[in-house]
């Protein structure tokens, strides 16, 4: 049995000269010279490609007469990410990080090769993604509630020091401008004309917290209806050029600082999405997988459309799994201009 359509030989010899992790699980390589088959992400020596068959699974591989290579384990991706899954379980249902060790032993593994396993499956560690969702539901309770401190002991904090210890510099603003629709924030802003039409750019004194086509002043009182709306500024007038010639020119956007808010996956998607190189694109499939949950495409998607700082956090670099743009919130005309822009 060979590789499943969904991905063509072409692309999945790419993924194994890259190594790519992201394939692991969709396909193995099975190498006719020695007779074994691999993960993609097979740190062993690259084969000849005329020596490369690709099959969908180990169990084909094995049906031709291959067996599993013991450098990478390839059968084992299934239940690495059970285990993760498993943990990630047990973390949620606990509401607080539990020890690595328990983790660790529950999965069968051992302490350092499952902390390899969580953090490269969900870009943190095992406690890191504890306090991840712990700082979550602030942010959610803090939405909810009336009060700020009902908020932080509801999201598991046992102090209030704790709370604003853990969340300094993720939050962005104050805790009770989540609560008071942005009271006590300043944000500046402009629009400008750009090659990609009418552009809205917005930003605290932490980062870029808005940039969208199409819009004005209006969409930033619906979002932040008690903020203080500054139009310009001096230092904004730096952030702002500097956006301006990365938005005409795109590429790397990591050095241009953003203050976005979102849940614990949402965010872990955003983070994938600037991890996606300027020419390239990904599935909505490879940024659930990169966002640690393989299964939630569909959340992803919502993740995409949740973004509010466009360009800057690259959503228009995801397409479909077969190739065709998908959508795009600006309209797909600015979407295959920004992917033009960066091919070039």
């Amino acid at each position: 049995m060979m590789i499943a359509a969904a991905i063509d030989e072409d692309a999945a010899w790419t993924a194994v000269l890259k190594r790519d992790r992201r394939f692991d699980g969709r396909f193995v390589t099975g190498v006719l010279s020695t007779g074994i088959y691999c993960r993609p992400s097979c740190a062993a020596r690259h084969p000849l490609r005329a020596n490369v068959r690709f099959f969908a699974d180990g169990a084909a591989a094995r049906d031709a007469g291959l067996r599993a290579c013991k450098r990478c384990s390839p059968d084992d991706v299934g239940r690495d990410e059970r285990a993760v899954l498993q943990a990630i379980e047990a973390i949620k249902q606990a509401g607080q990080p539990l020890a690595l060790a328990g983790l660790a032993a529950d999965a069968g593994y051992s302490l350092a090769h499952f902390q390899r396993l969580f953090t490269r499956a969900t870009g943190l560690s095992p406690a890191a993604y504890a306090r991840a969702l712990r700082d979550d539901r602030a942010r959610n309770a803090l939405t909810a509630s009336t009060s700020v401190t009902d908020a932080i002991y509801d999201a598991g904090f046992s102090t209030s020091s704790r709370f604003y210890d853990s969340t300094t510099g993720k939050l962005g603003m104050a805790a009770s401008a989540w609560v008071n629709g942005g009271q006590d924030v300043t944000i500046h802003w402009a629009t400008v004309e750009t090659s990609l039409g009418s552009m809205l750019v917005a930003a605290t004194d932490k980062g870029v917290c808005r940039l969208s086509f199409a819009e004005g002043e209006e969409a930033l009182v619906q979002r932040f209806p008690k903020a203080t709306l500054v139009r310009g500024g001096e230092a904004f007038e730096a952030l702002l050029a500097d956006v301006i010639a990365s938005v005409e020119a795109p590429g790397d956007f990591s050095h241009i600082p953003i203050d976005v808010k979102g849940t614990a996956f949402q965010e872990a998607c955003w983070e994938a999405l600037r991890r996606i190189p300027a020419g390239e694109t990904r599935s909505y499939s490879q940024i659930a997988a990169a966002a640690g949950k393989p299964s939630a495409v569909r959340a992803a998607g919502s993740a995409n459309g949740a973004n509010n700082v466009a360009v800057l956090i690259p959503c228009h670099r995801v397409i479909r799994s077969d190739g065709s743009m998908g959508g795009y919130a600006y309209g797909l005309e600015i979407k295959r201009k920004l992917l033009e822009k960066e091919r070039r």
